[in-house]
């Protein structure tokens, strides 16, 4: 851990760090079981609450954007004290909607505040670790992301059932007081604000120019980004291929559900034995190739008819395996030039891969076709455009993604 930390200030930190990633994958996954009720309360077809949910995962693209050049001016905790707020008063304002279009605008309104917590989250990090540690701290948040979607829904089902859809939000609130208050007292500021910093929208713009001329950041966001959609390629088809083509039952996907996101979270940790070893860039190139290879054979199983509902999940675990190696990693590589834009450097990386997943799940909806070949076939492009992108950076002399080869172990 880094040195100006003792053994329980570091858990407290991280702790805290954790909780507040937890935010938007607790927001998006743990109304998901009460759709039903919703529709059938606020008299407005199921299609039309699915609209709540894209408006959230817009939200959260967009706001993210915004904070960056706040956390870089304003510090860190100032910007992510309005953002919590917002999201308390977007929850409530959730819990008491009465018609669909006002639900629908206080879900954006709560991404907008909830993203707070992931981008600054991300930049204190960068701020208070050394560049070695950053990556096995983010894959400590990573599994607490990854956990976060298991847990929601049966949250979310439990309070639907015994109470009713409006407390999924007031429990949100609630939770994320109690998030605030660890904040305030827990965390480090961070870097200090600067107050050179313009939040003119053409300086605004100019800082993410900045950082996008960043060679390393361009380089491990887009390898991080496309790799990181695979996940979301399974996740937008999984429950119409291991429900309606597999025949699993209701209570079989959940298991299968849970399997899989073990499989992200485990190799989380993993990582973190990993890095005391090798460095982040050795672990990205043997999980890149060891993902592609397990995508192709996902889409010759798929396409020859040779997988059962047993060897789909087994490659399909193999393959998401990768993930919880690539994600941290590539993200501690895309933080690690920066200091002064570390705010717009973290709120552009997670933009960016949120879009990225987006727009993977709306293609795979679109080439649904009753198989589930969209789906592996996504998932292994996504894959091997990222690995194009960390070959082709490879060619040229004296760039990060190359230096790990000759270099021994260590990070």
């Amino acid at each position: 851990m880094g040195s100006q930390f003792n053994k329980w200030e570091y858990f407290k930190i991280v702790l805290v760090l954790g909780a507040l990633c937890t935010i938007s994958p607790f927001s998006i996954d743990m109304y998901l079981p009460g759709f039903p009720e919703m529709s059938r309360d606020l008299r407005t077809p199921i299609a039309s609450i699915q609209l709540s949910l894209t408006a959230y995962l817009v939200g959260i693209a967009i706001g993210q954007l915004f904070y960056g050049p706040l956390l870089d001016k304003y510090g860190r905790k100032k910007p992510l004290y309005i953002g919590l707020g917002i999201y308390v008063l977007a929850s409530i304002g959730c819990a008491l909607s009465q018609s669909v279009e006002n639900l629908i605008l206080m879900r954006f309104l709560q991404a907008i505040g909830g993203c707070a917590g992931m981008v600054s989250a991300q930049a204190i990090v960068r701020d208070i670790f050394p560049v070695g540690k950053t990556a096995q701290v983010l894959s400590l948040l990573t599994l607490v992301i990854a956990v976060s979607p298991m847990i929601a829904p049966t949250v979310g089902g439990f309070v639907t059932a015994y109470y009713n859809w409006h407390w999924n939000f007031i429990i949100l609130a609630a939770l994320t007081v109690i998030i605030w208050i660890g904040a305030a007292t827990v965390l480090p500021n961070g870097a200090e604000p600067d107050p050179e910093v313009s939040l003119k929208p053409s300086k605004v713009w100019k800082n993410y120019g900045v950082v996008l001329q960043n060679r390393q950041f361009l380089v491990y966001m887009l390898v991080g980004g496309l790799a990181g959609a695979a996940p979301f390629a399974y996740i937008a088809s999984s429950a119409d291929v291991f429900m309606n083509i597999y025949q699993v039952s209701e209570q079989t996907y959940g298991w299968i559900f849970g399997i899989l996101a073990f499989a992200m979270i485990g190799s989380t940790q993993l990582n973190h034995f990993l890095l005391k070893k090798f460095k982040s860039q050795q672990i990205i190139h043997f999980s890149m190739h060891y993902q592609v290879f397990t995508g192709i054979l996902l889409i010759i199983g798929i396409y020859a008819q040779l997988l059962n509902v047993y060897t789909l999940v087994g490659l399909m675990f193999l393959f998401l395996t990768a993930h919880g190696l690539n994600s941290p990693n590539t993200a501690a590589l895309s933080l690690a030039p920066f200091s002064r834009n570390a705010g717009s450097a973290a709120a552009l990386l997670g933009s960016m891969r949120m879009a990225m997943g987006g727009v993977v799940s709306a293609i795979i909806s679109f080439f649904h076709d009753g198989t589930a070949l969209p789906m592996v076939v996504g998932m292994a492009a996504c894959a091997a455009a990222g690995f194009v992108i960390l070959k082709a950076d490879e060619q040229i002399p004296g760039t990060i993604s190359k230096s790990w080869k000759g270099s021994a172990m260590g990070g």
